[in-house]
């Protein structure tokens, strides 16, 4: 009796990708490729902003962050993805379980308050760009990246609350290759209909309502990027609108993934797995990717870096 509360699951079993050996070996170069691409590019941006004097600035910091939180976004989930590649049995702990569920929801949720933080120091570059050393000062950046990192704590430790202690009794089988929420409720030994209603309502209210702001924020600015244009100023225009159209499609490249697995009604596995490997595996190696092809200031920095006659300053 004093053990009915508690969990009699000492650990889960992946299923994986896929149940192809032979695809699984396949796989193992191709991913453990995107991984090292990650990691190198995600770093060399943050060592890059580091060192380089001309890109200390509210933006530059935030994309910073964003880089260092897609690193770890990925390391979560992405060497476990590798390592089980070449096992038969691909088992993870109870405690490994939780604590992957944790680590994905303050990095998925930080990163996703992050981008709302990025669209305000964007509207405020491009919107009121007079005030944006007094709006948008060191302080104040420190101060909005601290807030992302608390919220997705404190999300990430709701979530954690709500099914820490639910009773795993039963099937230990989950059909994917990292540890989510709506896969480990469905080993629960008791009816959790009202518990996934609290825990999409959690998720679902955070991600629609960054998800509103976003779209709220960069339909204004490209509103005032087009009547900026209008009015002549195509030079610094087009410049915004470069910027503004790499925001946009970091956006759409984390979100798109994120709603469709918690917002969609109907699941279908293989499209679960794919939108899972897309969000964990591709956007973090996308996003440095398309910062440093579409921004001019970090494309001058990498310049200057492999310069010969370059001198740290």
């Amino acid at each position: 009796m004093e053990e009915t509360n508690q969990s009699v699951v000492s650990e889960f079993i992946f299923q994986g990708l896929c149940t192809s050996r032979e695809l699984q070996i396949f796989l193992l170069l191709p991913f453990s490729t995107l991984y090292l691409m990650i990691v190198v590019g995600n770093i060399f941006v943050v060592i890059l902003i580091i060192i380089d004097h001309h890109l200390h600035s509210p933006m530059y910091y935030l994309l910073a962050n964003l880089s260092f939180v897609d690193l770890c976004l990925s390391s979560v989930t992405t060497p476990k993805l590798i390592t089980d590649l070449v096992k038969e049995n691909k088992t993870i702990s109870f405690g490994g379980c939780m604590s992957q569920i944790f680590c994905v929801h303050i990095f998925a949720r930080g990163e996703m308050v992050l981008l709302v933080t990025m669209a305000y120091d964007c509207y405020v570059a491009i919107c009121r760009p007079l005030h944006y050393i007094s709006i948008m000062d060191r302080k104040k950046c420190i101060w909005l990246i601290l807030i992302s990192w608390i919220i997705g704590f404190v999300h990430a430790m709701s979530q954690l609350i709500l099914i820490f202690e639910l009773p795993f009794c039963g099937p230990r089988v989950i059909d994917s290759f990292f540890c989510d929420i709506p896969l480990v409720l469905k080993l629960v030994c008791m009816d959790t209909n009202t518990l996934e209603i609290m825990i999409n309502v959690d998720s679902g209210v955070l991600a629609m309502t960054c998800f509103i702001l976003l779209l709220i924020s960069y339909t204004y600015i490209l509103l005032t990027v087009r009547l900026h244009s209008k009015d002549g100023s195509s030079k610094g225009s087009s410049k915004a609108l470069s910027t503004c159209t790499s925001h946009i499609i970091v956006v759409l490249l984390f979100f798109g993934p994120v709603i469709f697995i918690y917002l969609w009604p109907v699941s279908i596995i293989w499209v679960d797995k794919f939108l899972a490997v897309f969000y964990s595996v591709i956007t973090p190696l996308l996003n440095p990717a398309i910062y440093t092809l579409r921004n001019r200031d970090i494309k001058n920095a990498i310049k200057k870096l492999t310069s010969p006659m370059y001198v740290l300053e």
